[in-house]
């Protein structure tokens, strides 16, 4: 009787799976599919629950800021005998701000103190202290009595030079990677793995002179080109002076003129004036002559 009833039970389960196979998809998969709808339809009522917050954005797209390299000019003028004091001042200030901030690239000065002295300071100035650091100079000169008779500031815009240098860089390095690739494994003949070794060698120069490029614009980017002029020399106070000054000065050029006149007069004027005086000459000795034959 139990083996009856185990096996009546055995043969309506297997029934039942039977059954369940032909008609469709398990109730597993059924869950699966209608996973997707709801999940779509839950992020839509989420929207509709925050209409009015703000929906999350994209992150931001960089955008490179512009290479500019400054270049500032300062020129100021002064008594000769005073412009070499200025200037060493001008250097110690320089100096006082550390090698990573300001470091001097050259130094002139021509001329006696006194007569027309003429001087030049070069600097390197890190960027972002490059104004401040014109600010001190203007300082100091004001203190020594200088007149500004010019500042300048300009700019050179090297962004599409640095990113072409770069990107040349990084196809020069893709292109050695794969030359000493074929020199590694060393297939194809000897005329080839030459070539390959030549090509190699000649990738690397033109690896390290785009390097040296860009380190080159890279630095004038960081460090602004500061020149400061120094001149002497007396202004023009007013427009009457003005010309009395210029006459005055022309003076010796016309003098010069005048001299050199008379000398070329004289170089052509005396040889003539001897052949003249030689002609006369000749001509009276001959008379006397004439007069006693007549006789």
């Amino acid at each position: 009787m139990r083996k009856s009833l185990i096996l009546s039970a055995t043969a309506t389960l297997a029934l039942t799976a039977c059954s369940q196979n032909d008609s469709g998809p398990s109730e597993a998969a059924m869950e699966e599919v209608a996973a997707v709808p709801a999940t779509e339809s839950a992020a839509a009522d989420a929207v509709a629950g925050n209409e009015g917050a703000a929906l999350p954005t994209l992150a931001e797209i960089p955008v490179n800021l512009p290479q500019l390299a400054y270049v500032y000019d300062f020129r100021w003028r002064l008594p000769g005998e005073e412009i070499g004091a200025l200037q060493r001042r001008h250097a110690s200030l320089c100096e006082q701000q550390g090698p990573t901030i300001c470091q001097i690239t050259g130094m002139t000065k021509t001329g006696e103190d006194d007569g027309e002295v003429a001087g030049e300071l070069k600097m390197a100035v890190a960027t972002r202290q490059a104004r401040a650091f014109g600010a001190l100079l203007e300082d100091e000169a004001e203190d020594a009595g200088a007149d500004q008779i010019a500042a300048e500031i300009t700019s050179e815009e090297l962004s599409k030079q640095m990113v072409d240098t770069e990107a040349r860089l990084r196809s020069r390095v893709e292109l050695r990677d794969r030359l000493q690739d074929v020199l590694r494994n060393r297939k194809g003949k000897v005329e080839e793995l030459i070539e390959a070794e030549r090509s190699v060698a000649a990738v690397n120069e033109e690896i390290d002179q785009a390097r040296s490029w860009l380190k080159e614009m890279e630095g004038r980017v960081a460090y602004s080109r500061v020149t400061v002029h120094y001149e002497s020399g007396t202004p023009v106070t007013s427009d009457f002076l003005g010309p009395v000054t210029g006459a005055v000065g022309s003076l010796g050029s016309i003098f010069g003129y005048l001299v050199a006149f008379l000398i070329l007069i004289g170089a052509v004027a005396l040889p003539l004036g001897g052949v003249v005086w030689v002609a006369r000459r000749l001509n009276r000795l001959g008379k006397p002559q004439e007069t006693a034959t007549s006789a």
